[in-house]
C-alpha cells in the first residue's frame, strides 16, 4: 500500500474537484490519499511519509496565482524527496492537441517559472462557469474566448475535464511509487 500526497491551488473550486477525484480513484486502489489546499499548509506536512507527491494549481488570465510559486519555491526540496507530478487545469486544453505537454503554453511558462522541475506532467482541461465567476472574470474570459473560438454565452457552465481521464492519471500516479 502506497500513500499519496495531493496538493493544489484552486480559485473557483474545480481543481480542488479534480484533486479530489485523484484522491478517491487511489483510495479506491487500496491506497492512502492526503488531499491538500497549499494555503492550508503552514509547514506541518510529514513529508517522508508520502510515496508519491502530486501538485495541481489552475490558470486564470494565462497564468498561475502567485501562491503557487510561492509554495512550490518554499518546499522544492520536499517535493523532489518523492516520486512527483505537477498537473495543470486550464480551459485550452478543451482542444486535445492542448493536452499535450509541449503544446500547452501554460505548462510550459510554469516550468519556465518554477524552481521545482516535476518529474512528471499532466494537463487536464478545466471548467468553464461564467455564472459563478465575478462578473470582470467573465466579461475578460469571454472576451478571450471570442479571440479563440470558445463559448461566450455568459450563462454557460461547460465542464471539458475528461473524469476519466482524471482516473488514468491518478493510476499514473501509483506508478510513480518506486518498488
Amino acid at each position: 500500500m502506497s500513500k499519496i500526497l495531493v496538493l493544489y491551488y484552486s480559485r473557483g473550486g474545480h481543481t480542488a474537484q479534480i484533486s479530489r477525484a485523484i484522491a478517491q480513484q487511489i483510495m479506491a486502489a487500496g491506497n492512502g490519499c492526503d488531499v491538500v489546499n497549499i494555503h492550508d499548509v503552514k509547514g506541518d506536512i510529514d513529508w517522508p511519509q508520502y510515496d508519491a507527491i502530486a501538485l495541481g494549481a489552475c490558470v486564470l488570465y494565462g497564468s498561475y496565482h502567485k501562491s503557487v510559486f510561492e509554495f512550490v519555491e518554499r518546499y522544492q526540496t520536499q517535493l523532489t524527496q518523492a516520486p512527483n507530478s505537477f498537473f495543470c487545469v486550464n480551459v485550452v486544453a478543451r482542444n486535445p492537441e492542448k493536452r499535450i505537454p509541449e503544446n500547452n503554453k501554460y505548462l510550459q511558462k510554469f516550468l519556465s517559472l518554477s524552481p521545482w522541475q516535476p518529474q512528471d506532467v499532466k494537463i487536464i482541461a478545466g471548467k468553464v462557469d461564467y455564472p459563478s465567476w465575478p462578473w470582470y472574470d467573465s466579461l475578460m474570459i469571454r472576451l478571450i474566448m471570442k479571440m479563440t473560438d470558445g463559448p461566450t454565452d455568459p450563462k454557460a457552465i461547460i465542464d471539458y475535464t475528461d473524469w476519466d481521464d482524471v482516473k488514468r492519471y491518478a493510476e499514473h500516479i501509483l506508478t510513480l511509487v518506486k518498488p
